[in-house]
């Protein structure tokens, strides 16, 4: 393998240099980089524009050009954003008030507290879920019963050729008072991704998108981002809580993940939690942060195998936007090629999918 590609990057070299590239050859090269074709023959490589405001940097370094994955996935879930947009409004469905309905003025317990109240969740209701899967599931349920559409992928849509990059990003929203979007990087552990998901619905109730990548849970230097990250925190570990239980957490031979058992968070959303409220210091977080990704790599290196096909699908497309789709083409407001590209399925996989949610099309 390291010899073809050698020798792959050795001929591209030449074609640099030389110049001499036949037109198949730049076919084929366009489609291999996921380049489009006339950009080969620019003399310098473009910027392509992510399309979204983007908060993906903690530090005052020039901020990395997004990847054709990251670009692709943002421009997938817009289309969609609109398809689901204009079905709502032929629906007659009303806008949505809570988007938009909060300011960078407001504090953020007020901010979590209104998205308590629209998400009907209790106080402690995490602690109610079994495990760190099923608070998510039921976090997911929420924002859509909401009427937020929510979709998690480790991929650009159904390519398993194209996994998604944790460290470029974990989650963006896209704002919009009839269909609210977020995407959550599935490629995260499921803990992190409900802090990433609180942190864009937080985004929404601020009326305001952006893609976030958060190193060391720390937000970019922005008041819309640090905000959010408040007000996620506020909603998922209110600080009145932990305070409560702190003293139980310190007695255990494992504090952290004793809070993140607790709040079915991650335990580097507990330690950095804890941090915040000033119940320990940033050089123990730092050191229990450093000791936690080293052991998440080795787990994550450790793992394998896949998981069911349906409930995959009924995840990275939502339970909310799926149905519509399904629904739309069976009463013929949808072409089903224009329901393949929105699902990126097609034929009897479409088909099977409709009916895993409800819809038989036959």
């Amino acid at each position: 393998m390291a010899d073809k590609l050698k020798v792959a990057t050795d001929r591209v070299e030449t074609w640099e240099r030389t110049g001499q590239l036949r037109y198949r050859q730049a076919e084929r090269l366009a489609k291999v980089t996921r380049t489009p074709f006339g950009f080969l023959f620019l003399p310098e490589p473009p910027e392509e524009p992510l399309g979204i405001p983007d908060f993906r940097t903690v530090t005052d370094a020039p901020l990395a050009q997004p990847s054709p994955e990251l670009i692709d996935t943002v421009q997938q879930m817009q289309r969609r954003q609109v398809w689901m947009r204009d079905y709502l409004m032929e629906e007659g469905a009303p806008p949505l008030p809570f988007v938009g309905s909060t300011t960078l003025e407001d504090p953020p317990e007020r901010i979590a507290a209104g998205m308590r109240e629209v998400l009907a969740l209790r106080d402690g209701w995490a602690a109610l879920a079994p495990n760190w899967s099923e608070a998510l599931r039921r976090f997911r349920q929420r924002l859509e019963a909401a009427g937020i559409l929510v979709f998690v992928n480790g991929i650009v849509g159904n390519n398993t050729h194209r996994p998604l990059s944790v460290q470029e990003f974990r989650g963006f929203a896209l704002s919009d008072a009839y269909a609210p979007l977020i995407f959550i990087n599935g490629a995260d552990a499921k803990a992190a991704q409900l802090f990433t998901m609180a942190h864009e619905a937080a985004h929404l109730w601020l009326g305001a998108g952006g893609v976030s990548n958060l190193v060391l849970l720390e937000p970019a230097p922005d008041p819309l981002e640090r905000l959010c990250n408040a007000a996620a925190a506020e909603l998922l570990v209110p600080a009145e809580l932990l305070r409560s239980v702190w003293p139980q957490a310190q007695g255990s031979a494992e504090p952290y993940q004793f809070l993140a058992r607790h709040f079915k968070v991650s335990p580097i959303v507990a330690a950095r939690r804890a941090q915040d409220l000033a119940l320990i210091s940033r050089p123990e977080f730092l050191q229990f942060y450093q000791a936690y990704e080293a052991d998440e790599r080795r787990n994550k290196a450790r793992k394998a195998g896949g998981g069911d096909f349906w409930n995959t699908q009924n995840v990275r497309l939502g339970g909310r936007f799926g149905a519509a789709v399904a629904r739309a083409t069976k009463e013929g407001r949808l072409l089903y090629r224009e329901a393949y590209r929105l699902t990126g399925l097609r034929g009897a996989t479409f088909e099977k999918f409709a009916k895993s949610v409800g819809v038989d099309l036959r």
